[in-house]
């Protein structure tokens, strides 16, 4: 399959990983986008917002600097518990709460990809379900000690050491991770046809 070479409006590196796993040819684009969430805003609306805020702004990005004009790839991750939306933990405590409020129950995992590409965008959202295990303090003590959900939406790395508390996964391993590979060959693959 032949896709487009694009930039990847994102820092993420499992991003980079997925699209290199699937053959896309990118390059990251550093951006500053505001990812506050907005006063009664969904999770679901707000995914797809930064999103779209991520692609809209590499696209200028590539105005203003007079690059090369591909595909720009925009792309943001919830977990969401009840309607709210658990950010990355600020630090170990609030990393300690999130998991006490994942531990036995189901969540999900909401990523949107937007793609904007001359007068075009187009973006979607790919919900996931998680279900974890019942996690003792001693678990979650061990997970916050190893540092690996720091830096990850609701304090936790599918697909890392997090993977010995996850009893179900419905919907796509590659979106929990960041990025829905299926949705997202769909989108740079109708770029592509333009």
């Amino acid at each position: 399959m032949k896709f487009p070479a694009i930039y990847l409006a994102s820092g993420s590196p499992r991003r980079s990983e997925l699209l290199s796993q699937i053959g896309v040819n990118f390059e990251k684009l550093s951006l500053d986008v505001d990812e506050t969430v907005l006063e009664g805003e969904t999770a679901l609306a707000y995914v797809e917002r930064v999103a779209i805020l991520k692609a809209k702004a590499g696209w200028q990005n590539l105005i203003n600097e007079s690059k090369q004009k591909r595909p720009v790839l925009g792309a943001d991750t919830s977990v969401v518990i009840n309607g709210v939306i658990l950010g990355k933990p600020t630090d170990k405590e609030n990393a300690k709460i999130m998991l006490k409020q994942l531990s036995g129950v189901e969540h999900k995992v909401m990523t949107s990809i937007a793609v904007h590409y001359h007068d075009r965008l187009l973006s979607q959202v790919k919900v996931n379900t998680v279900k974890f295990a019942q996690l003792s303090d001693d678990d979650i003590n061990w997970y916050l000690s190893t540092g690996e959900g720091v830096d990850k939406a609701g304090g936790y790395a599918v697909q890392g050491l997090a993977a010995i508390f996850i009893e179900q996964i419905k919907g796509s391993y590659s979106g929990i991770m960041g990025l829905p590979l299926k949705e997202t060959a769909d989108l740079l693959r109708q770029v592509n046809d333009d």
